[in-house]
């Protein structure tokens, strides 16, 4: 079986002596920890976002904490941080470090420690635990495009796993138990891809097992009468209200194309003029094949001028 180690992230030497922040203590990687009675620990019990630091400013930190915050009421949590609590912590974190540029940090806020194991969260009487893990990491998806000899754009091989409805799981909540993303990553390594295309109970195309996902087809009439090109992407049934996602939705309507929500099928996929996804940690990456199928060529991307491959374009433009 062949093996695709492009996406198989390598220790960052740079990332040695990170100062982590555990509920505002700033400790040495090596010594960061949180108790074994902690709700992340005992059943997932936390939500997570993932931010991107650009010339020492969080993109969409608003809208992080925002989804955040929704999340963590919508799991009842009894005691949640203000958006200002956070923000100084991230701050500290990032002093801390003297990080500026090309840093994700991953920030989890569980539901605290529990006086005892068990699933109650009357259990949970000491508020909650806010983790903030500043890396210097470079977007996940770098090595994996590149020009035609180095990476050529992504790979995406479709999962026997599905994603949840919201009547199973809202996924809406931004929580972090990720078995579902976990196995899914599992078959497409096993297969030789990049990432996995994640379909919905009804088999659509949900998302990535890590980003959402978008296509460039030749028209829309149902939805854009007269477009000659429209991008379009899943909607937030069976995944994440994305950030990036919301961004890119923007960048199209402000570059005169047409973007469209709705569902889609794999032989949409398949037979798009494009396709690229979108996420914090591996910002906008375009996509070369789905399932065996060549979606664009690296030289096609770059050689053309139209608005179907604009916004990943714009990306490249942007990374240079």
């Amino acid at each position: 079986m062949l093996y695709d180690w492009r996406m198989l992230q390598a220790f960052n030497p740079a990332n040695k002596d990170l100062i982590v922040n555990i509920n505002g203590r700033l400790v040495h990687r090596d010594q960061a920890g949180v108790s074994p009675f902690d709700s992340a620990v005992q059943g997932g019990d936390a939500v997570w976002e993932g931010l991107r630091l650009y010339d020492g400013r969080v993109f969409r930190l608003k809208e992080h904490l925002d989804r955040l915050r929704g999340s963590a009421v919508a799991l009842a949590f009894s005691q949640i941080p203000s958006h200002g609590q956070i923000t100084a912590e991230i701050r500290r974190t990032l002093d801390a470090n003297r990080m500026r540029d090309n840093v994700h940090i991953r920030l989890t806020l569980t539901r605290g420690m529990k006086i005892t194991s068990g699933m109650d969260p009357r259990l949970n009487q000491s508020g909650p635990t806010l983790i903030v893990l500043a890396e210097h990491k470079r977007p996940v998806y770098d090595d994996a495009m590149g020009g035609e000899g180095a990476g050529g754009g992504l790979g995406l091989a479709t999962s026997s796993v599905r994603r949840f409805p919201p009547d199973c799981l809202d996924p809406k909540v931004h929580h972090c138990n990720l078995i579902q993303s976990i196995l899914a990553k599992i078959e497409a390594t096993a297969a030789g891809a990049d990432d996995a295309v994640m379909l919905d109970m009804r088999g659509f195309v949900a998302e990535t097992n890590a980003t959402h996902l978008f296509i460039v087809v030749e028209g829309e009439p149902m939805h854009t009468p007269g477009a000659g090109v429209a991008v379009v992407t899943p909607r937030c049934v069976a995944c994440p209200e994305g950030i990036t996602r919301a961004a890119v939705l923007l960048l199209c309507r402000g570059n005169g194309i047409a973007c469209v929500e709705r569902d889609v099928s794999l032989a949409e996929v398949y037979r798009a003029r494009e396709c690229f996804c979108t996420g914090t940690m591996g910002e906008i990456a375009w996509v070369s094949r789905v399932d065996g199928r060549v979606t664009v060529s690296y030289t096609y991307l770059r050689a053309h001028e139209t608005k179907a491959n604009l916004v990943c374009r714009l990306l490249l433009e942007k990374k240079k």
